[in-house]
């Protein structure tokens, strides 16, 4: 009794395709092709070059004048750099703006996706709200500046922001914020109308056949189900109000330190004026008047390591707890 052979499951690949390497593959493409391959190579090792450039250009020049006093120590006006002291008012008005900013961009953005994926009625409505959105987005900051500037002035928003005895002047945290959130709400827009419409909806159904809501269903399956796209937009929003400078020129006014403006702790420093580390950059620079550029590099490297930390953040964001409920999980093996 002659014995069995083994058993081989025959190969998915064509035969030819199995014995052509990834070189010989690479030379039967067309020449138009392998220029587009080369053309992507060549773009995107030069993006990675700018980038490796730019960090590696502050790592030495900033991190050299980047010592602990000058992030403990409020800026002075001073004639020479050694008597400016450090950036602290404006470390805290970065995290101050940033936080007014975030408070009333990341509630509006969801609540505005939600809306429009899971409602999205009467249609027209919803393609309104989705072009805003888009129009936001693309509108320079130095125009949401001056919007900002001349709608703080009126008199009904008047008590919001700094004020003398003859009139008020539209600048204040409160205001720089709320300008800075139309900055960062696309970002969490965006990411959240995308972790929406990517929910499978039979995971809605399953909650209707258990008898929730519509309201419910989002509230307490589909939300907690996006909370990482949640997460990653409200962090790129928060980087880009971080990065920006012409609102704060404007509408916080860029003062050297944090200047309240009532008796009353919290109210007068939202009603106050002060400055950031863009606007000290700027200000500290070659180009600006306060002749400390190399303060300036330090602040520098200070809000380039800030904005390295939240593109981290944002990476393990979208690592935490497992693949989203619209991500399938991959097998074992695969």
């Amino acid at each position: 009794m002659a014995s069995a052979e083994p058993y081989s499951a025959p190969s998915l690949l064509p035969p030819r395709r199995r014995r052509r390497g990834r070189r010989s593959s690479l030379r039967s493409w067309r020449l138009r092709d392998q220029a587009v391959f080369v053309l992507a190579w060549t773009v995107g090792i030069g993006l990675f070059a700018v980038v490796a450039a730019l960090v590696g250009f502050f790592a030495v020049r900033g991190a050299q004048y980047l010592r602990p006093d000058l992030l403990v120590t409020h800026p002075a006006p001073s004639v020479s750099q050694a008597g400016s002291g450090g950036f602290l008012d404006a470390i805290e008005g970065t995290v101050l703006l940033g936080v007014i900013g975030l408070l009333i961009a990341a509630p509006i953005g969801v609540t505005t996706a939600v809306w429009v994926v899971e409602y999205g009625r009467p249609r027209w409505l919803s393609r309104i709200v989705e072009s805003t959105v888009e129009m936001i987005a693309g509108t320079p900051d130095i125009v949401l500046a001056i919007f900002g500037l001349a709608l703080f002035e009126l008199g009904v928003f008047a008590p919001l922001s700094y004020s003398e005895p003859g009139g008020a002047f539209g600048r204040s945290f409160l205001t720089a914020g709320a300008m800075m959130s139309l900055v960062a709400l696309p970002s969490v827009y965006v990411a959240t109308r995308n972790g929406l419409v990517a929910t499978p909806r039979q995971l809605r159904e399953a909650s209707y056949a258990l008898g929730k809501t519509r309201i419910a269903t989002i509230r307490r399956v589909v939300l907690p189900g996006i909370r990482r796209d949640i997460a990653t937009g409200s962090t790129l929003g928060l980087g880009r109000i971080i990065g920006d400078t012409a609102i704060v020129i404007l509408v916080l006014g860029a003062t050297l330190r944090i200047d309240t403006q009532s008796s009353t702790p919290l109210l007068g420093l939202l009603r106050g004026t002060g400055s950031t580390l863009t606007s000290y950059i700027y200000g500290n620079s070659p180009a600006g008047e306060g002749g400390a550029p190399q303060k300036a590099s330090a602040a520098a490297a200070l809000l380039l390591l800030i904005i390295i930390g939240l593109n981290w953040g944002v990476g393990r964001i979208g690592r935490i707890g497992g693949p989203p409920l619209h991500e399938p999980k991959r097998r074992l093996g695969a």
